[in-house]
C-alpha cells in the first residue's frame, strides 16, 4: 500500500505520536501491519489520529521483564511509527486497519496525558536512514537469506509463493520475514534495533538456524 503523503525526515514527523503497546509484533519501514482495533482506549486513539490528519501510530513492545505492572507495563526504548493507509468499520465495533511503516524511533518521554491511550516524545534521527528506500540492500546475502528460509519451511513443511519472493527487492524480503517470523519479544526487539538492513539479515538467518538447531536436537515440534 503506498503512502499519499512523502517523508523525506524527521521534520516531516510529529514529535509526539500515540503509541500502541504490542508484545511480540514487528513494524518497520515500508512494511505493512494489518490490526484489529476493538479496546475502547484504542478506537479512541484511531479515532484521534484520523482526526488530527497525520494518521500515525507507534508501535512497540511492553519490557514485561522490567515491568511492575500489566495495565502499565514499561515500553521498550525503539519503536517503529506507521500511517494508516486501510481503515475500515465491521460493523460490530471494531476497526480493521492496516498501518504502513515509515520509520523507527526512540522514545525520549512518556508524557502523563488525559487520553486512554499512551502518548510519548520521539526522536526519529538515530534511525534517519529509514527514509531512504531500499539502503544498504545490496549489502545482504540474499542467497543466504533464501537457503535459510528454505530450510525453516521444510523443517515446518510450510509453502510459500516463491515467484512473488524471487521477484522482491532485499529490503522488501528481508523486512517481510522479519515480520513475520515467529519468534519472540526479545528477537522481534533485535530485528527491529539492528543498525543496517544486512544485520537484520544476519540476525533473522541466526535465530533462524538456533531455533531450527535447537529443535532438531530436542524433537520438539516445528514451529506452526
Amino acid at each position: 500500500m503506498a503512502i499519499n503523503s512523502e517523508y523525506h525526515g524527521p521534520g516531516d514527523l510529529p514529535e509526539t505520536i500515540p503509541v500502541f503497546p504490542l508484545s511480540g509484533a514487528l513494524l518497520l519501514p515500508r512494511g505493512q501491519m494489518p490490526l484489529n482495533i476493538f479496546e475502547p482506549r484504542y478506537l479512541e486513539m484511531v479515532d484521534d489520529a484520523l482526526r488530527d490528519g497525520h494518521r500515525m501510530i507507534g508501535i512497540i513492545q511492553p519490557d514485561a521483564a522490567h515491568s511492575q505492572s500489566e495495565e502499565h507495563p514499561k515500553l521498550f526504548r525503539v519503536g517503529c511509527v506507521g500511517r494508516i493507509t486501510q481503515f475500515g468499520e465491521t460493523g460490530d465495533g471494531r476497526y480493521i486497519l492496516e498501518l504502513t511503516g515509515i520509520a523507527r524511533f526512540q522514545v525520549v518521554d512518556e508524557l502523563t496525558v488525559l487520553t486512554p491511550y499512551r502518548q510519548c516524545k520521539v526522536d526519529f534521527f538515530p534511525f534517519i536512514d529509514d527514509f531512504v528506500a531500499r539502503k544498504g540492500e545490496d549489502e545482504v546475502d540474499r542467497d543466504a537469506v533464501l537457503d535459510t528460509l528454505t530450510k525453516f519451511l521444510k523443517a515446518n513443511s510450510l509453502k510459500v509463493d516463491w515467484d512473488g519472493i524471487r521477484a522482491a527487492p532485499n529490503e522488501a524480503l528481508v523486512n517481510a520475514l522479519a515480520m513475520m517470523s515467529p519468534y519472540g519479544p526479545a528477537e522481534k526487539q533485535a530485528l527491529l534495533e539492528a543498525p543496517d538492513l544486512k544485520t537484520r539479515a544476519e540476525i533473522l538467518i541466526a535465530v533462524t538456524q538456533m531455533d531450527l538447531a535447537k529443535k532438531q536436537t530436542s524433537g520438539d515440534p516445528p514451529v506452526q
